[in-house]
């Protein structure tokens, strides 16, 4: 993305901020693994939304004034020809500033003491903070602990926060995040296309991950927006399954929920196939039941509908498919098959951090993901695709990605 990018995101959040306020945005930090190994870093989203920055341990500091002129800086780690002797070049201020588009670059070591400055200055009463935490007990953040610093040293400030007001900002896609989005689904495209290619049976569940980095190696060295999803047989039926350990055996379903990342765009694909290159009688069936709903929800999803009825109608319509295949016969048995909600926002995270919205408006993209779960049959699998809303409808970006029968065993065979 380009610094124009990432500073009109810190500008419509600053228009957000009352006057006399703080914000203050991290990182975040290298997380130990073992004894002297690390985690590879990965920075805060919503910190590289704002920034386009991807360096551990920097800090966004803006200050706007009772007249609402805003004073930004980023801090970033000092050189330290030691330390970048071991573990690689760090970012530079003039490098940050080119990415960023912020012309006040400092070390993260004057961080505090510039902070305090401001604090006590008189003139700031809100401290706005990323406090968002999906678990209760993840307390050992850098915004959590900050936020105990404030408390203890400077308690006088009314805390915001700063999530809620990016999360805003986060729900409608620009033209360059579009872009990246579509990019990132030509990538994972080429990643599934190598998995089905290669599938047969007697292929583990490792061998169909490797097919699938290998392919998205070849576009640059992220890999996988997210731990890639890829299972065979009873393994379908765990939803979030990472082991890679089982194999395939002949006539047994595979199941893959991926994406690859474009400019830290994420897509979310899924996919169910027989390894060996022809469905059953009863895989078709649900497939096609999985298809038939699909297809609808890309038919009626449009600007105004509400956010709530995607995933009421997919699990309504894909409950009508399965009483006419003679799977079910009321909706009261619909939880038997349908494990999991239909839709979720994408975007810079795979289930994205966006305000949750009552209506749906353009620019909004989504996931819409039929799951059908057979477990008397050993039939498990789901159909995922990512849906744009546009000015009069939505358009499937994954939908070139062989999704029907057809398609599938068109490029196994």
């Amino acid at each position: 993305m380009k610094a124009e990018f990432h500073k009109g995101n810190r500008e419509r959040l600053y228009a957000k901020l009352p006057s006399g306020s703080l914000l203050v945005m991290f990182s975040g930090e290298e997380i130990t693994k073992t004894n002297d190994e690390y985690y590879p870093f990965f920075a805060d989203r919503s910190f590289v939304y704002l920034t386009g920055l991807e360096c551990k341990e920097a800090v966004l500091l803006a200050a706007k004034d009772a007249e609402g002129s805003v004073e930004e800086r980023i801090y970033i780690l000092p050189p330290d020809a030691f330390a970048e002797r071991w573990t690689g070049v760090r970012v530079k201020p003039y490098e940050a500033t080119e990415i960023s588009g912020a012309e006040d670059i400092r070390s993260n070591e004057k961080f505090e003491t510039d902070f305090r400055a401001l604090a006590n200055s008189g003139n700031y009463g809100h401290l706005y903070l990323d406090l968002f935490r999906i678990n209760a007990k993840d307390i050992d953040r850098p915004a959590q602990r900050f936020l105990n610093y404030v408390q203890q040293q400077v308690p006088f400030f009314t805390i915001g926060n700063a999530n809620a007001l990016v999360r805003e900002l986060r729900l409608i896609k620009q033209p360059c995040e579009i872009e990246a989005l579509r990019q990132a689904e030509k990538i994972t495209k080429a990643g599934i296309v190598a998995m089905m290619e290669a599938s047969k049976p007697g292929m583990y569940e490792y061998q169909y991950k490797a097919e699938f980095d290998r392919a998205l190696g070849q576009f640059g060295p992220k890999g996988p927006g997210f731990p890639s999803i890829i299972s065979a047989g009873k393994n379908n039926f765990c939803i979030h399954y990472y082991s890679y350990q089982g194999q395939a055996q002949d006539g047994d379903m595979v199941l893959n929920d991926v994406g690859a990342q474009w400019d830290n765009l994420i897509t979310d694909v899924s996919r169910g196939w027989p390894c060996n290159g022809k469905y059953s009688e009863k895989q078709k069936l649900l497939f096609n039941c999985a298809l038939e709903t699909s297809n609808h929800m890309f038919s009626i999803v449009k600007p105004g509908m509400e956010m709530k009825e995607v995933d009421a109608e997919i699990r309504r319509y894909n409950c009508e498919q399965l009483k006419q295949a003679g799977v079910l016969k009321s909706y009261d048995e619909i939880g038997t098959y349908m494990w999991h909600g239909g839709a979720h926002h994408i975007g810079y995270d795979v289930h994205d951090v966006v305000k949750t919205p009552e209506t749906i408006a353009p620019g909004m993209a989504f996931c819409i993901d039929v799951g059908i779960y057979h477990e008397e049959w050993g039939i498990g699998f789901r159909l995922e695709d990512n849906c744009l809303v546009t000015e009069n409808g939505c358009e499937n970006l994954s939908g070139d990605i062989p999704r029907t029968i057809e398609d599938i065993e068109a490029v196994m065979n």
